[in-house]
């Protein structure tokens, strides 16, 4: 039976890349990382615009990774950027998380990043990841928590963009509350030697609130979340708009400080 398919939510405006291109494996896997050796072979689900996927190459180097994206076009940006890096030990592929197109214990470790919030069967995708790990190897994937993020000052105009963005990603298929399911998604797929835990990205500097909030400020009048929200009825351009501003305001107040919360789990297959 195929797995109930989601809508990505954010699209890939350049607002959108923007925020992902931030990533690294440093900021974003940290985790992982003590667990990687050289000559490893690893599987990056949702690889986006690569910038984390280069990283985990150039650590398991001479070993390989494939970079896996749902789409030709999204996986053209992990291309583009192992290109612009010369590492030349990535390979890629297209391909549903909950169907990988990999035989059994294919990989070393298999790695995710902010992929099982957006996927229709986030159970079914951690199933699929462990078949294709090798006995003895690391499953692990990382995902933010939307309603866990805590802000200052209490702007409501931040409360509604929370509001909206829980709501449209819920109507697209996925849980914005990832972060905190992990763990029970894992069992349910069968793990048993899994290790819990969370980290956070915290935004407090002049020139951090100014690249956040300008971020959001775009993103939520020109991403895919934008289209998505004024299409169903979520939210009118007028209400983006405020919430556009409510960003700009929060940048710009020396007090601004927000802290997002992902959870993480890493298990031994």
């Amino acid at each position: 039976m195929a797995a109930k398919e989601a809508v990505y939510t954010h699209g890939h405006h350049e607002s959108v890349l923007r925020s992902h291109r931030w990533r690294t494996a440093e900021n974003s896997a940290a985790h992982l990382l003590p667990h990687l050796r050289p000559g490893m072979r690893l599987l990056d689900v949702g690889s986006g615009p690569g910038t984390i996927t280069v990283d985990l190459a150039a650590l398991v180097a001479p070993g390989r990774v494939t970079a896996l994206e749902v789409t030709a076009e999204a996986l053209g940006l992990t291309r583009a950027e192992a290109a612009a890096r010369r590492q030349s030990n990535v390979e890629f592929a297209t391909g549903d998380v909950h169907a990988l197109p990999f035989p059994d214990d294919t990989f070393d470790a298999v790695h995710a990043h902010q992929v099982l919030q957006h996927v229709g069967d986030p159970v079914r995708a951690l199933r699929e990841m462990r078949r294709v790990c090798r006995p003895g190897g690391i499953v692990t994937v990382r995902d933010s928590d939307y309603a866990a993020f805590a802000w200052y000052p209490a702007l409501p105009e931040l409360d509604e963009w929370l509001d909206l963005y829980l709501r449209v990603a819920r109507a697209n298929g996925g849980e914005p509350n990832a972060g905190r399911r992990l763990l029970s998604w894992a069992h349910a797929a069968g793990m048993d030697d899994v290790t819990a835990t969370s980290t956070t990205w915290c935004f407090a500097t002049p020139a951090d609130r100014a690249w956040w909030g300008g971020m959001w400020a775009e993103r939520i009048l020109k991403s895919d979340m934008a289209t998505q929200a004024v299409a169903s009825g979520a939210a009118t351009e007028a209400d983006l708009r405020r919430i556009s501003q409510g960003w700009r305001t929060w940048a710009a107040d020396r007090d601004g400080w927000i802290s997002l919360l992902h959870g993480e789990v890493l298990c031994r297959t």
